[in-house]
Order: C-alpha cells, then structure tokens, then sequence
C-alpha cells in the first residue's frame, strides 16, 4: 500500500512539472463550465471525454474513484484506456479544490465524477456545504474549458435507508447548485445527448 501511495505522488509530482512547462495555447477569457449528467452506463463520461479530446492538449483528467474493490479497478483500467498520452492524470477522491488550483488555469480539465467525490466526502464526516461552497470559489477562479461529470440519482425508487436518502438529497441539490453556475447542461439518455442549458 506505501509502494503504491509513493507511486502516485511521483506520478502527480511529474504531472504538474510537465504541466507547468506547457505553453498556453488558449484564451485568457473563461471558457465555460459543463456539466455532463446522467444514470448509470448512460454514456456520460465517454461524452464529457469527447468534448475535451476536440480542444487541444494539455487535457487533465480529475479522478474520484479509487481503487476499493474488483469491480472498481476495472473500471478505472477501462477508463484510462480510452485517454491517450495528451491527458495528465490527478487522483483526487477527497480534495478537488488542491488540484483545481495547481494545474495552468488555461487547461482544459475535466472531473469524473462528482458523484463519487461527495460519497466520500460523506463517508468522511465532511461539512458538505463547506466543501460545496469552496469548490464552487474553485471552479469560478478557472479560465479554461472545465467539464463536471454527475449522476441523475433522483429518477429511481425511493431508497430505503436513511444514509441512501440523505445521499440522494444532497446529490441533487449538488447537481443544481453545478447546474445553476454551469454554462452548459448535457444530460445523456441511453448515449444521446441532450442540451438541457446551453446549445452545442
């Protein structure tokens, strides 16, 4: 576990070295803010990639899971197998404010998922409106090209436990308080993308 602790500050350490000697190849003016929402296997994070692979590098790639289980690490592997070399890497599945401050303002970064970061967040005991609150500051210092990947969480059956209700109600007012600062809103249905604010 230390080994691999040690592994991914090297990896983040060089990953902010390389950004930092990038060339800013975008528009000192904001770019806009995404938020890409969506159920479970609706095509979300393969379309909130697209949007980034269309701008040109560098590409940060924000990551909340982490590795708990199986099923897990196969997820992640299958995800960082459809990101070639022009995306940098950051695992972040507690502290997105950190990153969002030490990567070039410029770049063009996207997070995957929203979702995950606030269960863990509540798993932690965390001020979640705190945390909403100083992401939200975040975010609004960015210029470049920012896409936010979220789960539509409240289209189902009602949960049956108190945690699983509680998490549902906060993931939805996190969705609108994105939603309301976001630029744009896509919500994917079975891979299609709809333009729920903003156009294309």
């Amino acid at each position: 576990m230390r080994e691999r602790k040690t592994e991914r500050s090297e990896d983040r350490g060089l990953t902010l070295r390389l950004l930092a000697t990038v060339t800013s190849q975008h528009s000192s003016t904001r770019q806009g803010l995404t938020l890409v929402l969506g159920g479970a296997r609706s095509g979300k994070s393969r379309y909130a990639e697209s949007l980034l692979n269309a701008l040109p590098p560098p590409r940060i790639y924000i990551a909340t899971a982490q590795p708990l289980d199986d099923e897990m690490i196969a997820r992640i592997a299958a995800h960082r197998a459809r990101r070639d070399g022009d995306w940098h890497t950051l695992e972040a599945p507690d502290d997105l404010v950190a990153p969002l401050a030490a990567v070039p303002m410029y770049a063009a970064m996207l997070i995957d998922c929203m979702t995950l970061w606030l269960s863990n967040r509540m798993l932690a005991d965390a001020d979640i409106d705190a945390e909403i609150v100083s992401l939200e500051n975040a975010l609004a210092r960015r210029n470049g090209v920012t896409v936010l990947v979220s789960n539509e969480v409240g289209s189902g059956v009602i949960p049956e436990n108190a945690l699983a209700r509680q998490f549902r109600d906060l993931q939805g007012r996190l969705n609108q308080r994105l939603a309301a600062r976001a630029d744009r809103v896509v919500l994917l249905v079975a891979g299609l993308p709809m333009f729920v604010k903003g156009s294309p």
